[in-house]
């Protein structure tokens, strides 16, 4: 069977012709990703008989209107004589030389078990960062089966969403862990620059993609991965350039701290969830200092290493006991206030406790909290933040870039992310909150900061 396609643009033209394991193409809007799908699907079930290709949307009503409609509009499905079929029940568009294309959705962990039982020979993953890392994972598993076709799955994605340091991480910094391996995996990007069509059919489109602020114009229209719609701290700065003199940097090298400075520990508890705990140091100024951590995660996303009490108790024991900068001090913890209820008799604090380590109950509202961070991150004049987090906590750095709004709390964190680090902070924040100052500003010309307490929610205090 043939059927006539467009020709693709170069960069299309390279996604077709692609033949590693993992290809992801993509990295800012209007660059022609789907149309790319689409031709990729057509071109695969018509050149090789019996191959199996599925296709997943976050949602389904996404997958009928990018995909679906467009397969039965451009291939004929329906109309008399046209021999390939569709089933609307079974999601499932299938070819006279046997070949299948299976559609799909998965909008949560719970959709990706529908799947588990599925062989495909190609997967399609579009809008790869609007799904998790679990999520985006499970679906690889599908990818299986007995044919001698080689098994690929193929991504298209743009910065921004859950899944956006996954994809990041292997597609853009290019950092591997163990089972993964970097000849495996291709990253094509496509810019709307890239796309003559649209250019020519809708050059408006372009212009109000060039008018919009900086943070979405950078997402949208450049591809950057290090600036995307939905993150929560873009005013977070990590440049190794000024890890010394600790201007318009929040990360900084590590350094002895002095024996006057208080130092406090916040805690979020976890089991089948990750445990965070942190440890800070605040100056003379009130300028915070992330200065050690202890994360309780697996090798697996967001997933806890299920110590008991005693034993995160002895961790902590061990680190004050041992770390250079804690030993032989005070110790100020500030705790979820979560772990002070019970329903058995002896609450989590209580065995804490028992073990030889105390807390204090943190302040949990949340919207405060989150002020507080924006507080502390948003620099001065002179590039001086309120808070710095020493190069040294890895896992700091790695999660709280990514964190993102809540699609329905608007103005709160989205707790399917891995918020845990964040919560152990903002525990600790709340302990010295700040007012907002009034020479804050960004390092670069972003989106403003949020208004100075615009739900009242923050008592009068001063900055120490």
């Amino acid at each position: 069977m043939k059927v006539d396609i467009d020709k693709p643009n170069a960069k299309q033209d390279r996604f077709l012709r692609d033949r590693h394991r993992h290809v992801a193409f993509g990295g800012a809007r209007g660059g022609g990703k789907s149309w790319a799908v689409r031709a990729k699907l057509i071109l695969m079930a018509t050149s090789y008989k019996g191959i199996k290709q599925m296709v997943i949307r976050r949602t389904y009503p996404e997958l009928q209107a990018n995909h679906i409609r467009p397969l039965k509009a451009l291939l004929g499905v329906g109309r008399p004589g046209c021999p390939i079929k569709y089933s609307n029940q079974d999601k499932l568009m299938t070819f006279p030389n046997g070949s299948t294309i299976q559609f799909g959705y998965c909008a949560t962990d719970a959709d990706t078990e529908r799947y588990q039982g599925a062989e495909v020979d190609i997967l399609y993953i579009d809008e790869a960062t609007q799904l998790t890392e679990q999520q985006i994972k499970d679906l690889n598993a599908c990818v299986r089966g007995t044919s001698d076709f080689p098994r690929r799955t193929y991504y298209t994605c743009n910065p921004g969403g859950k899944g956006h340091g996954y994809i990041k991480r292997l597609f853009i910094s290019k950092q591997y862990t163990e089972n993964e391996y970097p000849e495996d995996y291709s990253f094509i990007q496509s810019l709307v620059y890239d796309n003559n069509v649209l250019m020519d059919k809708d050059p408006e489109y372009v212009r109000a993609l060039e008018a919009l602020p900086e943070a979405k114009r950078k997402a949208w229209l450049e591809g950057d991965w290090d600036s995307f719609i939905g993150q929560v701290f873009n005013e977070w700065t990590d440049d190794p350039a000024h890890y010394q003199d600790r201007r318009w940097s929040h990360v900084i090298d590590d350094f002895e701290i002095p024996r006057s400075w208080k130092i406090y520990r916040g805690y979020d508890h976890g089991y089948s969830k990750p445990y965070s705990v942190g440890w800070f140091a605040v100056d003379h100024d009130g300028i915070l200092y992330r200065i050690r951590e202890d994360y309780g995660c697996t090798s697996e996303p967001n997933t806890g290493r299920q110590l008991t009490v005693q034993e995160i108790a002895e961790r902590i024991k061990d680190i004050e006991r041992s770390d250079p900068n804690i030993r032989g001090r005070k110790v100020y913890g500030i705790a979820d206030p979560a772990i002070w209820g019970s329903d058995t008799g002896e609450s989590i604090e209580d065995m804490f406790e028992r073990c030889g380590v105390f807390n204090s109950k943190g302040d949990h509202a949340r919207l405060a909290g989150l002020m507080q961070f924006h507080y502390r991150l948003a620099f001065d004049q002179a590039g001086i933040p309120m808070f710095y987090c020493f190069k040294s906590c890895k896992q700091f750095i790695r999660t709280i870039p990514l964190l993102i709004y809540d699609d329905k709390h608007v103005e709160d964190i989205d707790t399917d992310m891995e918020d845990h680090i964040y919560d152990e902070t903002r525990y600790v924040f709340q302990e010295r909150p700040l007012n907002k100052r009034q020479n804050m500003k960004h390092f670069t010309e972003r989106d403003p900061l949020p208004p100075d307490d615009p739900l009242e929610i923050m008592p009068a205090r001063s900055e120490n």
